[in-house]
């Protein structure tokens, strides 16, 4: 949210927080920041979309199908810069994890965006049938509900990532600056916790 003046009126405008519209639970994410004050969805589909965010969600889905349509509209790369530059704060969730980390294990055809220096292994928990339902503790928030869909491992976090959650001793979320992952799926329930952290983290 930022403050704006105008003669003696003041005018505030809502903080956007973009959502990737390509694949995945890109509804799920929507539903859940609306429910937050002073929050304009917006849902991203090309470059374009990009201007005037202040953070965006990749959720999660098929991060290969994902990482290919990245590099074909260019979004990769612009999302990159933003991120970078510390102009724009970036969640991954699941797919959208395995998307931002340095190293990628169990598929090589991946096309990410080593952004955050984390090693991942995709579907590391197994198939779909092995999905599964946990409480854990998430950073200042405690114990939240999380669920877990074909979901990737955090292997292993470089110097300055701070782990922000585990599930049976497993890194299942983390944060470096403006960057975080969660491999499970927060937006598959009520509980804002999550996404109330994200956009906190942006407007830092």
């Amino acid at each position: 949210m930022s403050l704006h003046f105008q003669g003696q009126r003041l005018r505030i405008v809502a903080m956007k927080i973009g959502v990737l519209d390509i694949q995945g639970s890109v509804s799920e994410h929507c539903e859940m920041l609306e429910r937050i004050a002073d929050v304009e969805v917006v849902r991203v589909k090309n470059v374009a979309d990009l201007e005037g965010l202040a953070g965006l969600i990749m959720p999660g889905g098929e991060s290969t199908t994902i990482g290919k349509l990245l590099a074909l509209h260019g979004l990769g790369e612009a999302i990159c810069k933003k991120v970078e530059s510390g102009e724009m704060a970036l969640w991954g969730t699941c797919a959208g994890a395995i998307l931002m980390a340095k190293e990628i294990r169990g598929d090589q055809r991946v096309q990410g965006l080593a952004l955050m220096d984390i090693v991942v292994e995709r579907n590391a928990y197994g198939r779909q049938l092995d999905s599964f339902e946990c409480e854990l503790s998430f950073a200042e928030a405690g114990a939240i509900p999380a669920v877990f869909i074909r979901a990737p491992k955090i292997l292993s976090v470089g110097k300055g990532v701070e782990i922000l959650a585990r599930y049976e001793g497993e890194i299942v979320a983390a944060r470096k600056g403006k960057m975080m992952v969660t491999t499970f799926h927060p937006e598959l329930g009520t509980n804002e916790s999550c996404h109330r952290y994200f956009v906190k983290m942006a407007l830092e």
